[in-house]
């Protein structure tokens, strides 16, 4: 099944000293880098994509701030695809969607931040359009959330909407994904 990584997101906003920090974005994004490298070391379909906030007043992801710029973590190689949205969900208004028809991709690996937010916006979108979806909960990060005048911790975050996203796909660690893609490349 042909496969693609998306990579959301990743951002030096959300880490420490940026505009937006979440919890634990570090770890997540090391994630995420060790299913990049496997995606360039076999020529797989990967795309970085990029929030920036066309909102006049926005606090974080500002056209040309460095908070903007994707993290060294996951740095953007020269040539490697790339899509800019202005929306949580990476399909809406990019060409997304035409660059994964184009590659004739079936399944993709979602990674990135927020969990909450993009991750899950664009991981239920993904499937809306037909895409198996696979979402690497160690790969992704979230912060804490409040409503109603209650705090809810990161973790609870995180794993509320994974639970949730697994009626659309599969939510799996990253060296389980690493190990699927592994399996499947020898029965080819």
């Amino acid at each position: 099944m042909k496969t693609a990584l998306l990579i959301i997101d990743i951002q030096n906003d959300y880490f420490p000293g940026g505009k937006y920090p979440l919890v634990k974005p570090l770890e997540a994004a090391k994630k995420a880098y060790e299913l990049l490298q496997c995606f360039r070391e076999h020529g797989g379909r990967h795309v970085h994509i990029q929030h920036i906030s066309t909102e006049p007043d926005a606090d974080f992801f500002i056209k040309g701030d460095s908070g903007s710029d994707i993290h060294d973590s996951v740095a953007h190689f020269e040539g490697e695809p790339i899509v800019y949205k202005h929306f949580p969900n990476s399909f809406l208004e990019t060409n997304l969607l035409e660059m994964l028809k184009e590659w004739d991709v079936q399944r993709v690996v979602v990674t990135g931040m927020m969990t909450h937010m993009c991750v899950d916006a664009t991981a239920r979108a993904a499937v809306d359009f037909g895409f198996d979806v696979i979402v690497a909960e160690d790969a992704c990060a979230s912060r804490d959330l409040e409503y109603g005048g209650t705090t809810i911790p990161a973790d609870l975050v995180h794993k509320s909407f994974l639970a949730a996203l697994t009626w659309y796909g599969k939510v799996m660690k990253t060296d389980e994904v690493i190990a699927l893609l592994a399996s499947e490349q020898e029965k080819m």
